[in-house]
């Protein structure tokens, strides 16, 4: 009886086994397409809020004689305006100062900010100021593009560094002629943002792309539990708003910019040939090929590969031979990370990989972006 019941332990324990390594194989999978999704709200964003930008000019004073020199007379010439508005006559020709540096104010106006609240504030030096180090801002108008007063800055500003000392070898962190203001500047104007009442919603991609955009209208739809959303082009989506989101448009963003949805990408080589770095994407790949650099001899065929040889290191359908005889075999339809592999485990330094992959597709066989930065 031994004889005929151990097959079937044997068989149930197979079965067991084969159902656990499915289920393994399952959760691997699900983790794995998990990982390659993203959320709406990193690859997108919804038409009107966005950042607007805010610029101004004004005075920093107190500098310990680093202003700027006589030959900056809008300096000057702001340091009279400012004086005279306050009721101080003085006579043009005998301000001359270098504790006072015109300067260039810029800074963010981010969506949905009210009136009171502070957004930090960014000054560079106009004239030739050497640093702006203990400085104070006077109160300062920061505009919109559109002429508009959004925001007053004032207050020390900060440099985070310090100047170099007096002898030939000193010492300097940072840039002395740039400064910010943390909260420096209070909002006076806020920039109208409604999403109340509105039929439709729309999200434009970061980066447009007509597979990204149909997967993402397919996830938004299954969603919605109806045809809401329509693709208008490559890189934006609108959405109607259903029925039961009316006057709850917040919401709706809420629940959708959580939808996760696997972006495409498109096959792309980037090189930089100062740092010697190459970066690729997952989805390059090489065509049939043979390829002579210096001593090393690529070749990309149809057909099966060479046995593997004395001395030769394998990488899955790759075979790379050592230094007295550098051959490496590829098949046709492998990827461009498997040649950088193959190459990299014969001692090929980046600068050669940069020079073989503009080679590879200067020939027509790297079936992917090439850019060079």
């Amino acid at each position: 009886m031994n004889r005929y019941n151990a097959p079937r332990r044997s068989t149930a324990n197979s079965k067991r086994f084969l159902a656990l390594c499915l289920a393994a194989l399952a959760l691997v999978l699900s983790a794995t397409t998990s990982a390659l999704a993203v959320r709406l709200k990193d690859i997108a964003s919804v038409k009107g809020v966005r950042n607007n930008q805010l610029i101004g000019y004004g005075l920093i004073v107190g500098l310990n004689g680093t202003g700027d020199g006589a030959q900056s007379s809008f300096t000057t010439q702001g340091l009279i305006n400012m004086l005279e508005n306050m009721g101080v006559h003085v006579n043009p020709t005998a301000i001359k100062v270098k504790n006072v540096a015109g300067v260039m104010l810029s800074a963010t106006l981010p969506p949905f900010i009210k009136a009171g609240q502070t957004i930090d504030v960014t000054v560079s030096s106009l004239g030739d100021c050497t640093s702006l180090q203990g400085g104070t801002l006077i109160a300062t108008t920061l505009k919109g593009l559109d002429g508009q007063v959004y925001a007053m800055a004032q207050g020390p500003v900060s440099v985070g560094g310090f100047e170099p000392i007096p002898v030939p070898r000193g010492v300097q962190k940072n840039h002395l002629t740039v400064a910010r203001i943390p909260s420096g500047a209070t909002v006076e104007r806020e920039v109208p943002v409604s999403f109340a009442n509105k039929e439709k919603i729309i999200f434009s991609l970061g980066v447009a792309d007509f597979t990204t955009v149909s997967r993402l209208v397919s996830v938004i739809n299954a969603s919605l539990g109806g045809s809401f959303a329509s693709a208008r082009d490559g890189g934006t989506v609108e959405i109607k708003v259903p029925e039961k989101f009316k006057e709850q448009e917040v919401t709706l963003l809420a629940a959708l910019e959580s939808l996760e949805v696997i972006p495409d990408t498109l096959a792309r080589v980037v090189l930089d040939e100062r740092t010697g770095t190459v970066v690729m994407g997952e989805n390059v790949q090489v065509s049939q090929l043979a390829l002579s650099h210096g001593n090393l001899s690529l070749q990309i065929a149809p057909g099966k590969q060479k046995p593997r040889l004395p001395g030769e290191e394998t990488n899955e359908n790759i075979v790379a031979r050592d230094m007295e005889n550098r051959l490496i075999t590829l098949p046709e339809g492998t990827s461009l990370g498997e040649v950088a592999r193959a190459l990299n485990s014969i001692g090929v330094t980046p600068r050669d990989l940069i020079a073989i992959f503009q080679s590879i597709k200067a020939s027509g066989a790297l079936k992917a972006e090439l850019i060079i930065i």
